[in-house]
């Protein structure tokens, strides 16, 4: 069974060539980019290509291509069940709903004047959300039905840039302050305030909707678990200081054994009805449950974060380092086998 991985720089290809090289897994790199890449992949049963969804060329055709292939018989990462919601909140939303899931309250209206009547039912604050960004960027707390309307009034009027300048220059001076980030970063978040990010010449303005969730008060941190094929590994994001925002903070505590067993038992529910090949997925406790905030196929990898164990689907802990590439390898490889049966 041969494997064609398209290598680039930011994603999962790496981690995976290490491992198919240091166990003698048959695979080829190809570039997905080329015309002939359906050509290259003729003696392949699975494609990997962890594309970009902040790459404009990426984003113009890698869904195409890999559903194209998926038709066509190979095992591909990502498939489309894995992607299609990705980095739209508002799809998530009708996701989570459809299937009976315990998404946070999530509300979406799609003229102004809807938006204006239904926010006068409201309890305040809400959080507000664009579809796109990650690290809780494009995520702001509305306290009152003035910033709401003011908020709506730019939803459908001039819209959104896809990242907000003053709210990511804000961010990279917390992280430069707190020893995270440095004055390189700064620097380029400083210019970026004149010169969009390239994705945002390519997808224009958000504008057309109007989405929050229900505000979860006094939370200080988030479950997020992340799984690959049948393991999973879960960690304590607390918030900012003097904030409500756990993803992006980097105040972790990744020992998933601390992790209520609950947490871990509905993320694995979650993940057998969703179907994805792998998943992150962000838990907010409310009271002695659990709510979802968000989902995701793709996620950061950091240092140290596999140093401490898994959890198996029989809910049992398997402590230690451990290679999330393997797993993530060796999951493909048993589609591809089931693939081939069916």
């Amino acid at each position: 069974m041969k494997i064609g991985i398209h290598h680039s720089k930011h994603s999962y290809s790496a981690g995976c060539i290490d491992y198919m090289l240091a166990n003698k897994i048959d695979y080829k790199i190809v570039n997905a980019y080329d015309s002939d890449i359906i050509e290259q992949l003729r003696d392949c049963q699975i494609f990997f290509w962890h594309h970009h969804h902040l790459n404009p060329q990426d984003v113009l055709f890698a869904k195409s291509l890999l559903t194209a292939l998926d038709i066509q018989g190979l095992s591909v990462y990502p498939n489309l069940r894995s992607t299609w919601h990705f980095d739209d909140k508002v799809a998530q939303k009708y996701l989570l709903e459809a299937l009976k899931l315990p998404l946070v309250n999530s509300h979406v209206y799609y003229s102004k004047d809807t938006a204006l009547r239904e926010i006068e039912k409201l309890d305040f604050p809400i959080v507000f959300k664009l579809k796109g960004g990650s690290g809780s960027y494009n995520v702001r707390l509305l306290s009152t039905k003035k910033e709401a309307k003011k908020l709506i009034s730019k939803c459908f009027g001039r819209g959104h840039r896809f990242y907000t300048p003053s709210q990511v220059i804000k961010e990279d001076f917390r992280k430069l302050m707190n020893g995270e980030g440095s004055i390189s970063e700064l620097f380029k978040t400083l210019v970026h305030f004149v010169y969009p990010y390239k994705i945002e010449k390519s997808k224009g303005r958000e504008r057309g909707y109007f989405y929050f969730q229900d505000y979860i008060p006094h939370c200080d941190h988030d479950i997020r678990i992340q799984f690959i094929g049948n393991i999973c590994y879960a960690m304590k994001r607390h918030v900012r200081e003097n904030d409500f925002r756990a993803s992006g903070a980097n105040k972790i505590d990744y020992d998933g054994s601390k992790i209520p067993l609950e947490a871990i038992k509905l993320g694995f529910r979650v993940a057998e009805v969703l179907n994805m090949q792998t998943l992150a997925l962000d838990l907010i406790p409310v009271g002695n449950s659990w709510k979802i905030a968000e989902i995701s196929y793709a996620f950061a990898i950091d240092k140290g974060e596999c140093d401490y164990g898994y959890y198996t689907k029989d809910l049992s802990w398997r402590p230690g380092p451990f290679n999330p590439y393997a797993f993530l390898v060796e999951s493909l490889q048993k589609q591809a086998k089931e693939k081939e049966k069916n």
